[in-house]
């Protein structure tokens, strides 16, 4: 694929729980994961590790709002990084955007800490596996044994070709976590408009406007993408979703197998943190363009 510079040092990738990986496939790309924490009310829970997104929207149902999120725990961080400074490898986290969260200065003040100048912090200015994608990408180069310098390179030229949109079914979760302010000024519609959110230079914003039963707007909305879709980056898409039915994910699978495009397609269920701010019905297509 690409020449290879000589580097005796292997390169471990990491990535937040927001990546929204399936265990799969961080399995088969030997990546490690630090997660993020979903608060409520006085407890914190390690995302993907103590709590599930369905024990999160019965929590939110119950007390009618939505959790906090919070970065990174230091010490989780200091401790995965050190085993990895200690097996003598370089290592590359892409985290979520800084728009979005304090983790990746969390990271870089753990490299401090360490002393670790072979690690290498990286923005994907992107969420879910918008960051996945990125992820992935930056596993493979490891595989072929690029140098961690030349990785980040490649991954920080490409960021911005990654394309994440999903569409919400509920505004009120999005809106009370503040991630997306355009969203507030729709709760106030008169009609039950479901927006398409897409992430542009790490910060999301409100798209087409969808009405309608959801899983006929997830497959509109979809369909809308056909073009981009068949212009992008053959390699791998994904759908992400927030608890959508199967018969949903299903067809949306179905469309994008009919275009005989794509290499792999890949379906992975979101995280908590990305559920606690899009809630349940939530369901994205996201891919590279070429």
């Amino acid at each position: 694929m690409k020449e290879t510079s000589q580097n005796p040092r292997r390169v471990r990738i990491v990535a937040d729980s927001t990546c929204d990986l399936s265990q799969p496939l961080l399995e088969q790309y030997d990546i490690m994961v630090l997660p993020l924490h979903i608060v409520l009310d006085m407890e914190s829970y390690c995302d993907r590790e103590e709590i599930t997104p369905d024990e999160i929207y019965a929590w939110a149902e119950k007390n009618k709002r939505t959790p906090k999120t919070a970065a990174v725990g230091f010490d989780r961080a200091l401790d995965g990084m050190q085993r990895i400074q200690q097996e003598g490898c370089d290592a590359i986290f892409i985290g979520i955007s800084e728009e979005m969260s304090t983790t990746c200065n969390v990271m870089r003040m753990v490299a401090q800490e360490l002393s670790f100048d072979r690690m290498f912090v990286v923005d994907s200015r992107n969420l879910s596996t918008g960051i996945g994608l990125q992820v992935l990408r930056a596993a493979e180069l490891a595989a072929e044994g690029l140098p961690a310098e030349e990785i980040v390179a490649y991954i920080e030229r490409d960021r911005e070709k990654v394309r994440a949109s999903f569409v919400v079914e509920r505004l009120d979760y999005l809106a009370m976590g503040g991630r997306c302010s355009s969203v507030t000024a729709l709760l106030g519609a008169t009609l039950k408009l479901k927006p398409r959110i897409e992430v542009h230079e790490g910060k999301m914003s409100v798209g087409k406007k969808y009405r309608g039963p959801q899983d006929r707007v997830i497959l509109k909305y979809v369909q809308d993408m056909r073009e981009a879709l068949l212009a992008a980056d053959p390699g791998r898409v994904f759908i992400t979703h927030s608890g959508c039915s199967p018969q949903t994910v299903a067809q949306v699978k179905s469309f994008l197998e009919s275009l005989a495009h794509f290499e792999r397609i890949e379906v992975t269920r979101a995280g908590g943190v990305i559920s606690s701010h899009c809630g349940p019905g939530t369901l994205g297509v996201l891919f590279y363009e070429s």
